[in-house]
């Protein structure tokens, strides 16, 4: 009877292992899913084509995290590649506008859905968090 129930655990620990969701590492290896980050910004005080990026505020940032990088990428033009910046992460959940350099919003007529990915990045650079947001611009 004790050899069938250590079975019986033994099988349900194999296959809750099994379910855990994964990433592949840039070196092929499987890690665990990064953490999902709350990404927030805003255009207010953003000028269309400026070069200065907007206010960030980011939940969820897993503990760890050295640096923040950011990517821009609009979701009417998606080949158009608008860069972005990577900054220190101090603790605090607040990046000030201007924080890095990037090729801003500059829609040539109307208005474009812009997104943000946000990657929470450990000392030896790997992605340990990630988190999107999206909106138009202008606002």
């Amino acid at each position: 009877m004790k050899l069938l129930t250590t079975a019986v655990l033994a099988t349900a620990v194999l296959a809750l292992a099994a379910c855990q969701p994964k990433n592949s590492g840039r070196d092929g290896s499987s890690q665990l899913t990064a953490a999902t980050l709350q990404v927030d910004f805003t255009w207010v005080g953003t000028e269309a084509c400026s070069s200065d990026s907007p206010a960030f505020t980011i939940g969820g940032v897993p503990e760890g995290t050295t640096r923040l990088r950011f990517a821009m990428k609009d979701l009417d033009v998606p080949t158009y590649n608008h860069g972005g910046g990577t900054v220190g992460f101090s603790g605090s959940p607040d990046i000030p506008a201007g924080a890095f350099a990037y090729k801003g919003p500059c829609p040539p007529s109307g208005s474009h859905r812009y997104q943000w990915t946000v990657q929470a990045l450990d000392a030896g650079g790997e992605i340990i968090g990630e988190g999107y947001a999206t909106q138009a611009f202008p606002p």
